[in-house]
């Protein structure tokens, strides 16, 4: 079968994370979004270790789904084309390993993915060892890099780790502050088994293409959601039995991965160079100019992504190798379109309330972005058709972001939704039979 995975979330315990991130609220986002396979985030808290034991069940191999009264209720707040959808989990957590090599202080963050909850308890009881595993869902633990991959590793059959965000300034393995120009720097004589690489939202996959070393890497892509409505704005897609070893196979051979949903780079939010306190955006090659330096306070710059591709690449932009189509599909999340068209945050009630009038309508979100013709759109609301149709084709406006600061992609020049809305009546998303039909929860923000 074909899906979407999310493999890097984080649950309430992570110190970011809103108050409703349990179990009920991932499974319940993860269907309006359309994702079938979703990590557990942070199986080393303790607190919510034990209550994935309570509220999980098995399900197939290495995968595990909520126990049935709960997704019962899930299921009653959810409208009828997304409420029976599967949802499966997968045992993950992020881990951060903070120690000197080279003479320089390293900062990594990895993903850690077990089949069971022995292999987790294993991987929990090492690692407790050099680390306090409440203070955070994100332990943060002093070892190297190299030796978390090996504990991995011993954890038992099927345990791997992924390298997280590696190109993110403070925290990725290629990090412009802290991190190493070479897998096999990072990890030693443990490299090859490293086998996929998280890109990170502020790069995609063309981006590390060109990078030859990398070559032999599969690229994935996660939310890194610090909160359940963020779940799945990136995903990978897998066309393999749903099975925790079929999708490592995919990973490890290719066979069955089917490439990756992704944020325009621009988005990320260290895609450009600069120094946000001092509103300084920069190209790689101004920062060159300026030798690292804000212009504005002297003080250095955060070198962001683009500029470490930079740096590291030995291939000229637009690269793909021979026979290699375009596996990865770059999108906007769906409120952040909505939004930009009805001018509200892309937060508001008034956009969840236009999306569950959508999703009753075509399924979820992704399915919305993806695969609904933009007919089918165009007839229930113009201007939503307009703006997937230029998404889908990529014709968007592009404000990078840099140091920290989100960027902004938009589908629509200044005043065009004002000139095409004053041609039109009744407003866009006026549609009284759809309203009349819509099934209610009671709540806007997921189950009760």
């Amino acid at each position: 079968m074909r899906f979407h995975a999310d493999l890097h979330i984080h649950s309430r315990y992570s110190r970011a994370c809103s108050r409703d991130s349990d179990l009920k609220h991932l499974t319940w986002w993860a269907r309006r979004k359309g994702v079938t396979l979703l990590g557990t985030g942070d199986f080393t808290h303790p607190a919510w270790f034990a209550l994935l034991r309570e509220n999980l069940v098995p399900a197939e191999p290495g995968l595990f789904r909520l126990r049935d009264e709960l997704d019962r209720e899930i299921a009653r707040t959810l409208p009828s084309s997304v409420a029976s959808d599967r949802v499966r989990f997968t045992l993950s957590v992020e881990i951060s390993t903070v120690y000197r090599r080279g003479g320089r202080t390293r900062k990594i963050h990895h993903l850690v993915h077990v089949p069971d909850f022995e292999a987790a308890e294993t991987f929990n009881r090492r690692l407790g060892q050099v680390g306090d595993l409440g203070a955070d869902g994100r332990p943060t633990v002093g070892i190297d890099s190299r030796d978390l991959l090996e504990i991995t590793l011993d954890s038992g059959d099927g345990a791997h780790l992924v390298p997280a965000h590696v190109w993110t300034p403070w925290f990725g393995v290629f990090g412009s502050k802290s991190g190493f120009d070479t897998i096999e720097e990072c990890y030693g004589d443990l490299s090859g088994h490293i086998f996929a690489l998280e890109t990170g939202l502020s790069s995609d996959p063309a981006m590390n293409r060109r990078v030859s070393g990398l070559d032999r890497y599969r690229m994935v892509s996660y939310s890194d959601a610090h909160s359940p409505p963020r779940i799945g704005r990136e995903t990978t897609m897998f066309d393999v039995d749903l099975d925790y070893f079929a999708v490592l196979r995919a990973l490890r051979t290719g066979t069955g991965y089917e490439g990756t949903v992704e944020f325009f780079p621009e988005e990320g939010r260290y895609h450009l160079d600069g120094h946000r306190r001092c509103g300084v955006r920069l190209e790689p090659d101004k920062t060159r100019e300026h030798g690292g330096i804000c212009p504005v306070c002297g003080k250095p710059l955060t070198v962001g992504v683009l500029s470490r591709v930079e740096d590291l690449a030995d291939r000229p932009a637009g690269h793909a190798r021979p026979g290699e189509a375009d596996a990865f599909d770059r999108l906007v999340p769906l409120p952040e379109i909505v939004g930009e068209i009805l001018e509200v945050g892309p937060g508001s009630k008034k956009v969840s309330g236009e999306i569950d009038r959508l999703i009753a309508a075509f399924g979820p979100e992704l399915r919305i972005l993806q695969e609904v013709p933009v007919g089918a759109l165009e007839a229930r609301l113009p201007s939503l058709g307009e703006a997937i149709g230029r998404l889908r084709r990529g014709e968007v406006v592009r404000e990078p972001g840099y140091d920290g600061e989100y960027g902004v992609i938009r589908l629509f020049a200044p005043g065009e939704l004002k000139r095409a809305s004053d041609a039109t009546a009744p407003t866009l998303f006026d549609d009284p039979a759809a309203d009349a039909g819509r099934r209610h929860d009671g709540s806007q923000g997921g189950p009760a």
